[in-house]
Parts: C-alpha cells; sequence; structure tokens
C-alpha cells in the first residue's frame, strides 16, 4: 500500500503581504462564512524550490523552469561557433520539444524587432537536470560539427531519475504526455485560522535633495495593504510515488524528504519581504505517517479562531480533531510525531528524521 506523509502546519505571520492578488492587495479568501487571509500554494511552493536551503541540500538534483529554453540553446550553439542562422534554426527543433513555440509576426511599424521571442516557448517547461546536461552536451556537439541534430539527438525528453523539484511538483507536457510526471507532494492554500480583514497602509517617502525652499511635503506618496495571522498548512506527500520519480534512489528520496519538510517548517512566501521583515518558523508541526487515505484537518478552523491565545487555540483544535477522526473512522494513521514551540515539545532534527527514513508497520 502507498504511505503518506502528512504535515500540518501552523505559522504566525505579523503585518504582511506575502502573495498579492491583481490589486496588490493581500489574497483572501472565505471560508466559515468570513474573510480569512491566504496565500497561494504556487507562491509558497516556488519560496520552498528557489530557497537557498534546498538548493544547499539539493542543487545537483533540481531543475530548471523556463520559456527561455531556445534562447539558452541558440547562445549554447552560437558560443560553440555554429552561423547565427543555423543557430537559430537548430534552437527552434530542440525548444520544440519540451512544448510549442511562439509564433509571433513582426509589426509593420516596429523599428526594432527581437526575432529571438520566436525561440520562446509558450508555456513555462520543466527541464530536469539531467536533461540539461544532456543539452548542453548536445548543443556544443553541433556546435563543433556546425551540423543540424538528427532525429535520434532531438529525443531530449527523459522520465526516469528526474530532478527533486519536478518529482515533487510534476510536470505536464500536453505535446509529449508520456513524460508527463505526476506531482509526490500535494500543498494546499495556507489560510488564516481566525477571521481578518486587509488593512491598508499610507505611506510616504521625502526627496533628500529636497530642503524645503522651494517645496515642501513628500517626494512620494502611496499605500500597500497588509494582514495579519496565524495560517494552517496541509503538506500531503506520497513517497512510494516520490521514490518512483527519483528511479527507485532511497537515499535521494530521504535527502528530498528531509528538505521539503525543513523548507516547509522555515522558509516563507518572499511577497514584500523588504516592507514587511516578516519571516517565521512553524509554531506547531504535526507530522503523520500512514498508508490510510490522507485528510486535511482544516474543518478544525471552519468556526474562526478567537481571543488573545489563538495559537494556543488552534493547536489544542488540530489536537481535537485528529483525535476524533481516528475515535470515528479507527486510526488511520501508523505514527505522529509532534513539534510545538509555545510548549517547548519536539526537536526538528529528530522530526526530519521521523518522516524521512523508511516507515514499516510493526
Amino acid at each position: 500500500m502507498t504511505q503518506y506523509i502528512q504535515l500540518h502546519l501552523l505559522t504566525a505571520y505579523a503585518p504582511s503581504n506575502l502573495n498579492r492578488d491583481d490589486l496588490g492587495r493581500p489574497k483572501t479568501a472565505r471560508m466559515g462564512g468570513v474573510e480569512r487571509l491566504r496565500y497561494s500554494s504556487q507562491s509558497i511552493k516556488r519560496a520552498w524550490r528557489t530557497s537557498e536551503l534546498f538548493e544547499n541540500s539539493l542543487h545537483q538534483a533540481l531543475g530548471v523552469r523556463t520559456r527561455r529554453l531556445g534562447r539558452e540553446v541558440y547562445e549554447w550553439l552560437h558560443q560553440a561557433g555554429m552561423a547565427e542562422k543555423q543557430s537559430f534554426s537548430v534552437a527552434q527543433q530542440i525548444a520544440a520539444q519540451f512544448g510549442k513555440l511562439k509564433n509571433e509576426k513582426k509589426p509593420k511599424d516596429a523599428d526594432k524587432w527581437d526575432e529571438k521571442i520566436n525561440l520562446e516557448i509558450e508555456q513555462l517547461a520543466h527541464i530536469s537536470h539531467q536533461e540539461w546536461s544532456n543539452l548542453k552536451e548536445l548543443c556544443s556537439t553541433l556546435g563543433n560539427d556546425k551540423r543540424e541534430p538528427n532525429s535520434d539527438e532531438l529525443q531530449l525528453l527523459r522520465k526516469e531519475s528526474t530532478s527533486v523539484d519536478i518529482a515533487l511538483f510534476g510536470r505536464m507536457l500536453a505535446s509529449s504526455p508520456a513524460f508527463s510526471i505526476e506531482a509526490a507532494c500535494q500543498v494546499s492554500h495556507p489560510i488564516s485560522v481566525s477571521a481578518n480583514t486587509v488593512e491598508d497602509d499610507f505611506f510616504s517617502a521625502v526627496d533628500d535633495l529636497n530642503k524645503g525652499a522651494d517645496e515642501s511635503g513628500a517626494g512620494h506618496i502611496g499605500e500597500q495593504g497588509f494582514g495579519s495571522a496565524i495560517y494552517y498548512t496541509y503538506v500531503c506527500l506520497s513517497r512510494d510515488l516520490l521514490l518512483e520519480s527519483l528511479g527507485g534512489d532511497e537515499v535521494l528520496t530521504q535527502k528530498a524528504i528531509s528538505a521539503l519538510t525543513e523548507a516547509a517548517v522555515k522558509v516563507s512566501p518572499s511577497g514584500k519581504q523588504n516592507s514587511f521583515a516578516t519571516r517565521a518558523y512553524a509554531d506547531y508541526v504535526l507530522a503523520e505517517v500512514g498508508t490510510g487515505q490522507p485528510r486535511s484537518l482544516v474543518v478544525a478552523f471552519y468556526k474562526p479562531v478567537s481571543g488573545q491565545n489563538q495559537l494556543e487555540t488552534a493547536i489544542q483544535r488540530l489536537r481535537d480533531q485528529y483525535k476524533n477522526l481516528d475515535k470515528v473512522y479507527g486510526d488511520s494513521i501508523d505514527s505522529r510525531m509532534e513539534l510545538c514551540v509555545p510548549e517547548g515539545l519536539g526537536s526538528f532534527t529528530e522530526l526530519q528524521a521521523f518522516v524521512s527514513e523508511p516507515y514499516t508497520k510493526e
């Protein structure tokens, strides 16, 4: 049976704007009849994937996400000695293996136009570290030989032994579905456990060279939205699927789970960090391992938490929720571990080992 690792996290953020909507204000959602603060799973997954923590732990096994592959290939070919026209043609052939290319026409009234725009892929392509390495090697060969690639050389996509970030968060290739990779990790939109209202910060900036002789007042005025809350985040990971996508590499799988757990606990979204400096570690983590059907505990917060002890109340609600689920449905979880900062309970090092190592039900 499939082994699942589930993480339930509570993280408190001071006034912040972690993830903005189309108006530049913090994202929200209605839950339990009231407005809540939230940030998208896409924003937090990118923060994890591009963090120094991830890079330091897994830098030899991380891929690249880009639309600009054709531009990179063009530069590699040209630097290897291939003529510009041929470099452009070959770059198009190679980039097209990873997705549909743009096909923009030069505007009639354009004085300047970058034709390399048509080397870009219409959607972001996820390229594994092995595919990236093979691309560089192929470009070096083609550039030195000054020739077009043959059909075998254009078979660049790989599914086995993929990069950790692709194995965790998936890859969809509509044009080559056989090389799509199902995500082993699912992440909820973190949402506040309490009712919240977005507030506005009116600010001004002073011109340092304006001494007030000719003009008084601010050199710039503006406003930005912000909010403060404790967020609940749910992460569900299929250990078996991750191991399969990583080619059965148990050591790399353990490193990936350990890095994912540390990122989930320690890495914050990047939105407006220079303005608010809202970096935080999780205050409470519940880690669960088992082969039963996964389930979120978010229902514990449909009734919004209120009062002056919101963190303690939220922690107790999570504990009550999983205990009641076990009572009604039976134990779907084989083993649990808690990390609770307010109580000084648990060790992060032990938590990492708990979720990373293979679990055998006794």
